[in-house]
């Protein structure tokens, strides 16, 4: 027959106005069949380490020691106790309760409100503190706050996404119920600090308060996506760490130059879905023919071809972020010149997406693209800026349409100013190159990015481009770069030129 502790759950909580149950409890205790943890917490789990059992359970505990406590300060951001520890504002005497592998801080102060405007949150027996008291619970300053408040550039953060997805009117009903509830917590000069730092995201204060870098942009009008910028450093990272060649421009100059442009345009309008057959595209491109009921997708090659071929979209490279943006705004909109609707060389008004990735929200468009400028003019390898550019410029999406050949032609920019061979993505290449750009947009995975665009640079310079087109064409359709069935063909490389 199963023993009491055998069916007994993991947690066993002791109140002493069951004095018989308590009896129980200490008995099986005494006995070795419970174990203690604190002063009426007990477990029937004698194996696992206590501080794992304590913080498994921490919600029940923390609840049967100091019920109606308010989870408060940095614990209300967390929801759980951060690196062992809890905060919990209850009575008026600061204390400690020391649990095993938990320290719960008592900070004394009202309980739970439970009026409007902002009331506080059932949590079990506990409360969860609302928006507008965790935020200026977090704002309190003084000797041993330190550690239990979170770092004012979190504070500041967590507000700015509060704005970026709520707009000015989120942060602007947190300051009005922050300012009703400041008074019955005592939390005047809190609110003053916050007040201070809405106002100065708002662009109604200065900026001095602030302290964060993200806050900061904020207040200068430059606003960028965090969470971008992670991504941004993960590929920064693999970028420095990856050995990469310097691979020579195979077509600098002439017919060969003009060919080799020719392809990329073709390749990089395929990939969009702006399709043409080859005689077609050469038409457009060397004889001047509008294709009939086409003329839109008609200027897209034509000015994809022209932004790879002349200066300075095809090998001047940006000196500072302003230009930068200036050469994206002026490549989308000649590319892109047909299609008036999609507003050519405009910063986009309305989010897009591909799929299941989301890009970058319209009012963090500009701050993003700095942010990633400052990362590409970091590396030292022309190649690594390149693939940084690209996947910059490909991840916030800055335009209505044309990012994909826009961002194509900012990474072959950074190549041609280094007199380094410009990257095709033929069609059989489609996915090994879209596959790792959601890799690391999806997942923070470079190095398949990486892989992929190396390989594919070699495979663009391996060809002969001083070659008349009819044969150049010959030679990529024996390598398969036209080939749609991409689980039937895979890229193959050109023949080795012979060692002259």
């Amino acid at each position: 027959m199963a023993s009491m502790a055998d069916t007994m759950p993991e947690l066993v909580l002791v109140t002493e106005t069951d004095a018989a149950a308590a009896r129980r409890v200490r008995r099986l205790a005494a006995q070795g069949r419970l174990r203690r943890l604190y002063p009426s917490i007990y477990s029937s789990n004698v194996d696992s380490p206590p501080a794992t059992i304590v913080l498994r359970h921490w919600q029940e505990i923390v609840g049967h020691l100091l019920p109606d406590g308010v989870i408060s300060h940095r614990s209300a951001f967390d929801s759980r106790p951060h690196e062992g520890t809890l905060s919990i504002t209850r009575g008026k005497t600061r204390r400690d309760l020391l649990l095993p592998g938990l320290t719960v801080h008592i900070v004394g102060g009202p309980g739970p409100r439970l009026e409007p405007p902002a009331p506080d949150t059932r949590f079990g027996s506990l409360y969860l503190a609302s928006d507008p008291r965790r935020f200026l619970e977090n704002l309190t300053r003084g000797r041993g706050w330190s550690h239990r408040v979170l770092p004012q550039k979190d504070v500041e953060a967590a507000l700015d996404r509060m704005l970026m997805v709520g707009g000015p009117q989120r942060l602007n009903q947190l300051r009005d119920h922050a300012r009703e509830i400041a008074p019955s917590l005592g939390y005047e000069a809190q609110f003053k600090r916050l007040n201070s730092i809405i106002g100065a995201l708002l662009g109604t204060h200065e900026a001095k308060l602030l302290t964060g870098k993200q806050a900061l942009a904020r207040a200068a009008g430059r606003p960028y996506d965090p969470s971008r910028l992670e991504i941004f450093d993960s590929l920064f990272t693999a970028l420095n760490q990856a050995e990469l060649e310097n691979i020579e421009d195979p077509a600098p100059t002439g017919v060969a130059r003009e060919d080799f442009a020719f392809f990329e345009a073709y390749f990089s309008n395929y990939i969009e879905g702006t399709t043409f057959e080859v005689e077609e595209a050469e038409a457009i491109i060397f004889d001047g023919k509008i294709i009939e009921n086409r003329n839109e997708d008609t200027h897209d090659i034509l000015g994809t071809f022209q932004a790879a071929t002349t200066a300075p979209w095809r090998d001047c490279l940006p000196q500072s972020a302003d230009e930068f943006l200036v050469w994206l705004q002026n490549v989308n909109a000649l590319v892109m010149q047909q299609r008036v609707d999609k507003k050519p060389g405009e910063w986009k008004e309305k989010a897009n997406q591909a799929g299941s990735t989301y890009f970058v929200v319209p009012e963090l468009v500009v701050g993003s693209l700095r942010e990633g400028f400052e990362r590409f003019r970091a590396l030292r390898h022309p190649l690594a800026q390149a693939i940084m550019i690209m996947f910059v410029v490909a991840e916030v999406h800055p335009f209505s349409d044309g990012n994909g050949r826009t961002a194509r032609l900012a990474m072959n920019c950074i190549l041609s100013a280094h007199a380094l061979s410009r990257i095709i993505i033929p069609t059989v290449y489609r996915e090994d190159y879209l596959l790792p750009l959601k890799a690391l947009s999806h997942n923070r995975i470079a190095e398949p990015l990486i892989r992929s665009l190396t390989r594919v640079q070699r495979w663009s310079a391996a060809f002969d481009y001083s070659l008349p087109r009819s044969q150049l064409r010959e030679s990529l359709t024996r390598c398969n770069a036209f080939q749609e069935d991409l689980r039937g063909y895979k890229l193959l490389f050109p023949p080795a030129k012979p060692v002259s």
